[in-house]
């Protein structure tokens, strides 16, 4: 990012400068513990944390402050702005550096998907623009004003992925951000707990509609289109519509997809004629989907297909996102980052395309954030277990026992159908932890899932591959 003048923070954030010193400032930080030479922090309260309890570390190496409660006495050398709110000062802040650039700007959101196909366009555009994303998961309300603050003059094309618990959440980070470009990879069930309903989730991620001049959406998801169509009768959105797909006509398709052991080939094929093909060296049949969103994006902003031919088939996978380890013992598909029942849906069918016939093993912890549901969404995956003829189900936690409970319930009623299914279920990760070596065979694919906060990746110590 450029520098940051003390007048500049004072003029976006409406602040106070109580301090006589001014200065300009190399970054923002929100941590006093990583806080680099100069940066500006903002004291940021929290239901667990007050960032005012760390103002003096942070003014060791920081060059000032905002702050919402007076201090006194002020800090010597070190300015000091005051504020009424430190974190809608931040994102006014942010707010204030967007748009004072008249550049592009896409926001990515999506019960599945966003983070790849934020990586996905980022390394697209990033062949041919100056290009600024939010890194890792830094998508909220904080991660993402946070991000912005790094923007610079001389950057060309922004690319945000925008995460929600609740309604107007989505909106909420548009009004900071003021996007140009939005992008819908599908509508799911995260988050249904916090929402209430399928409908709720649907109308939270179409808030990104408001003040678009292009929305690129999934035409394969049935329920998102015709949201669409209801929210822009309902909002009188005139923006353009880019849709993608493999089994409906959009303006972006792939077309002869086949999965290989490695990621998949298909043929990118776009309105007009234009056409090429490419492959994807990432693993996951969905992750066509994440590319198709990716590239329909960047069509509409002059990239040609040649470029997005050779920026998707150099880019990588993300450790722990459907992240395939082929050892001397065991095929291991690591997709602990997180988990929902879209996701872990997919991720099941995954594991038998990448089987091929040998055993599967699914190794499944909670999912969170399903509020009402969870019972009946965790007592699902038993019955896609079953479908499926996954060969081994090793559950962790409370809820996800759920599953083997419905296959030995159905297991009972329909003994030939579910006969197969071999059933584990362990209280936590370190009781999995210990066991999962007892249970593996050598050549076995192991799938493990589920939400963050299981930290499902602690089983790979119990693992051999």
């Amino acid at each position: 990012m450029a520098n940051l003048t003390s007048d500049e923070i004072v003029k976006a954030t409406g602040g106070e400068l109580l301090s006589e010193n001014a200065s300009s400032f190399p970054g923002v930080s929100i941590d006093s513990r990583n806080i680099s030479e100069g940066e500006m922090f903002f004291a940021l309260r929290g239901q667990k944390f007050d960032g005012h309890d760390f103002l003096e570390d942070a003014l060791l190496k920081g060059g000032g402050a905002v702050i919402d409660s007076r201090q006194s006495p002020l800090p010597v050398g070190r300015v000091i702005i005051f504020v009424e709110d430190t974190l809608k000062a931040l994102q006014d802040l942010a707010h204030f550096l967007r748009t004072r650039q008249d550049i592009p700007v896409i926001a990515i959101t999506g019960s599945n998907g966003k983070t790849t196909t934020k990586e996905m366009v980022y390394a697209i555009l990033s062949s041919r623009f100056r290009t600024l994303k939010n890194e890792d998961n830094l998508n909220n309300n904080i991660g993402l004003p946070l991000s912005l603050t790094r923007l610079d003059p001389g950057d060309d094309v922004v690319v945000l992925e925008l995460g929600m618990n609740a309604g107007g959440e989505i909106r909420r980070l548009c009004e900071i951000a003021v996007p140009s470009h939005g992008v819908i990879t599908n509508v799911g069930s995260a988050h249904i707990g916090m929402l209430g309903s399928l409908d709720s989730v649907r109308d939270a991620k179409l808030e990104i509609l408001q003040g678009l001049a292009v929305v690129v959406v999934n035409a394969d998801d049935s329920f998102l289109m015709e949201g669409y169509k209801s929210a822009v009768a309902r909002s009188g959105f005139d923006g353009t519509l880019v849709t993608f797909s493999i089994n409906n006509d959009a303006h972006v398709r792939a077309e002869n997809v086949s999965v290989t052991e490695n990621g998949s080939n298909f043929t990118l094929m776009i309105e007009g004629g234009k056409k090429v093909l490419i492959t994807l060296n990432i693993n996951g049949f969905f992750n066509v989907y994440n590319a198709l969103a990716a590239s329909a994006v960047c069509i509409s902003l002059g990239i040609t297909p040649e470029e997005i031919k050779t920026a998707l088939e150099s880019y990588s996978a993300f450790p722990s996102r459907f992240e395939v380890i082929r050892g001397d013992m065991l095929t291991l598909i690591n997709d602990s980052y997180n988990a929902n029942p879209s996701s872990m849906e997919e991720a099941l069918k995954e594991l038998v395309r990448t089987g091929g016939g040998r055993r599967t093993v699914a190794v499944l912890g909670d999912m969170f954030e399903l509020g009402e549901f969870s019972e009946s969404a965790h007592t699902a995956i038993g019955n896609i277990v079953s479908d499926l003829s996954i060969n081994v189900l090793i559950t962790v936690g409370e809820m996800m026992n759920l599953a083997v409970e419905e296959i030995r319930r159905a297991g009972n009623q329909q003994p030939k159908k579910n006969l197969k299914v071999i059933t584990y279920a362990f209280k936590t990760v370190d009781e999995a932890r210990q066991n999962i070596s007892d249970i593996i065979r050598e050549g076995d694919v192991v799938l493990i899932k589920g939400s963050r906060a299981m930290g499902m990746e602690q089983i790979l110590k119990g693992l051999k591959i």
